[in-house]
């Protein structure tokens, strides 16, 4: 190359430099702000999440109750699901997702409030499980807002078919605000990767967390918040307004599987934002609890289909629903915290679990959980929050977790030690929402009413409480 060449290549590059040093400096001071995918993701499976409730939940749930009672279903899961999530906008999330204690948030966060400065035009951004990798507090808001609300309306599927519609309302407000709250405070609620600034503050840190975060409980998704949470909160229902009439002695049998089929498949698609979307970012987390979710979900419609196969002669379309949800519920608190290996054996377990839940542990409980909310939700949430804590094992193909969050060191305690753990959360929280569901029922009961009359239930719930039909055929 011709010297004369050279020079001006080098006086050409030396003033580009110049010219970006302002730039580039900037650059490496500012704060770092949200990717642009990872919040598109973000956005999406919020979308997902909200499709898992309406449509998808009340369409599944709809199809299983007698064709008088379907609007009835469809309206407890909307205006449930729309409820809830106005709540959380006004204290929801400030007392989840806010500093205070070991139990519950702070106030810090009502109406939203300081998630976006008008005066500035600026968003407040909230951490996700990586350093230096903000979202925007907004987005995460409406993702746990989505995940509050069907919670709230998984319950329902226990009490259908004989429950007042202000019964309905009044009890979510109180289960949402007592227990929902508080237990996805002390699973979920931490500080944030980014307040782990060495090895040495990290116990000061840990200290602001929630009760079952501090402990080490591992919940990718909602294995004890949501499925145990519900599902216990059915039972304790099924039991304080007793069996519907007829039970036992008349044909209850689904009005539509073809329903139910729809709003399973839905379901399915849209738990892919549940699990997946999890992770907070469009990453490697992300990918592994996606292919967890698809795996362990066909893995447990073809266990239950099986054994139902096996056990009464003939697979059914109801089998392989129930199937996809009993898989989609036990991987829900593994998604992200297990390997390949696991999804095959929690998928393949929650199939014949569940299955049994929702038959020979029913028998023995003796309660009318009309929609199965204990024996899918409930076994399944824990069955999948106690194999986490296995599965979880590098030995066994799992990830393994941040032990040093300064760091980012993984590590793993061993399986007893995060067995232990695992079941100490499923307890804590099936005996809360045991509690408070008692509590609520109750003064429900005391202040509104709690179940229709005799001659409403048998006239059927869409014309007794809606005066509407849901089909005019």
């Amino acid at each position: 190359m011709p010297a004369k060449t050279a020079r001006t290549i080098l006086w050409l590059t030396a003033a580009a430099l110049a010219l970006l040093g302002p730039a580039l400096s900037f650059a490496a001071g500012a704060s770092p702000v949200p990717n642009k995918g990872d919040t598109a993701w973000m956005l999406t499976s919020t979308a997902f999440v909200l499709l898992m409730s309406v449509p998808a939940l009340g369409l599944f749930y709809g199809g299983l109750v007698r064709t008088k009672n379907m609007l009835s279903v469809l309206m407890q899961v909307f205006v449930g699901f729309s409820l809830i999530t106005v709540l959380w906008c006004i204290y929801g999330y400030s007392l989840a997702f806010t500093p205070g204690n070991a139990f519950i948030g702070g106030f810090s966060r009502l109406f939203l409030s300081g998630t976006f400065d008008s005066a500035t035009n600026t968003f407040a951004l909230a951490g996700t499980f990586s350093k230096n990798t903000p979202m925007y507090e907004l987005v995460y808001v409406a993702f746990q807002a989505t995940f509050a609300a069907i919670t709230c309306c998984l319950i329902l599927g226990a009490v259908v078919e004989r429950i007042k519609f202000s019964g309905v309302l009044l009890f979510l407000v109180l289960w949402f605000t007592f227990s929902y709250l508080p237990v996805s405070h002390m699973v979920w609620f931490w500080a944030g990767p980014d307040a782990y600034t060495s090895t040495a503050n990290a116990d000061a840190v840990n200290a602001t967390a929630g009760l079952l975060w501090q402990w080490g409980a591992l919940d990718f998704a909602g294995g004890t918040v949501v499925h145990i949470n519900a599902g216990v909160a059915g039972l304790v229902g099924a039991f304080v307004l007793g069996k519907r009439i007829g039970f036992g002695k008349e044909p209850m049998a689904p009005h539509s599987l073809t329903m139910t089929m729809i709003g399973a498949s839905l379901l399915w698609f849209g738990w892919f934002g549940f699990n997946a979307g999890s992770a907070l970012e469009a990453n490697s987390s992300a990918a592994l609890a996606f292919m967890n979710t698809y795996l362990a979900t066909a893995c447990a419609v073809l266990s239950w289909i099986f054994v139902e196969w096996m056990v009464k002669g003939k697979p059914s379309m109801l089998g392989a629903a129930s199937g996809a949800v009993a898989g989609l519920v036990a991987i829900t608190p593994a998604a992200g915290n297990v390997g390949i290996p696991g999804a095959f054996v929690i998928g393949v377990a929650a199939g014949v679990v569940c299955l049994w839940g929702v038959t020979g542990l029913k028998r023995i409980i003796k309660a009318d959980d009309s929609l199965d909310v204990f024996g899918v939700h409930a076994l399944g949430g824990a069955l999948g929050a106690l194999l986490t804590g296995i599965f979880n094992a590098p030995q066994l193909g799992g990830p393994g977790q941040v032990v040093d969050w300064a760091t980012g060191k993984m590590g793993y305690p061993g399986i007893g030690a995060q067995l232990l753990i695992q079941a100490k959360a499923v307890l804590v929280v099936a005996l809360w929402t045991a509690a408070v569901s008692f509590v609520a029922f109750h003064i429900v009961k005391f202040v509104v009413g709690i179940r229709v009359s005799e001659e409403e239930e048998r006239e059927g719930l869409d014309i007794s409480l809606h005066g509407e039909r849901a089909y005019d055929l």
